[in-house]
């Protein structure tokens, strides 16, 4: 389960690159927004976060892991608390972008949310991958 949360991040990673360069595109020439590009990265995220959701109560370096003593371990903590909280984060970002554009009448301000909802949210995604012990480099 764990090597198939670490391809499936690889998918949503080059989701949301995508998004993010097509949305920029259609922002400053001044095109319509493409609703099917940035369902492309809500998918994505909402199927990765359903799967790491599995692994997090799971897997013995989830939620079980939760104590004082591995609040120490800076690895133990970075599976357990800190990684699963900042992908979070960044999926309700994502999620709340999309919700937003899909609103929105003007074309240009779609745009425009999607590029800060869906870079605030790739950014805390990136900031908390394990790179170190993902599975697709070890």
């Amino acid at each position: 389960m764990k090597h198939l949360h670490s391809t499936i991040a690889i998918v949503l990673l080059l989701a949301l690159i995508i998004v993010l360069i097509i949305t920029l595109v259609n922002y400053l020439g001044n095109k319509p927004y493409n609703r099917k590009v940035a369902l492309l990265g809500f998918i994505s995220a909402h199927i990765q976060l359903l799967l790491g959701l599995i692994l997090y109560f799971t897997s013995p370096l989830g939620l079980p892991a939760f104590s004082g003593e591995n609040m120490k371990n800076s690895l133990s903590r970075l599976y357990f608390l800190e990684h699963p909280l900042m992908m979070l984060i960044g999926i309700i970002l994502i999620t709340i972008g999309y919700s937003k554009a899909k609103k929105a009448t003007d074309p240009k301000k779609a745009n425009q949310t999607i590029l800060i909802f869906f870079g605030l949210g790739l950014l805390l995604i990136i900031s908390r991958i394990p790179w170190s012990t993902w599975s697709l480099f070890a």
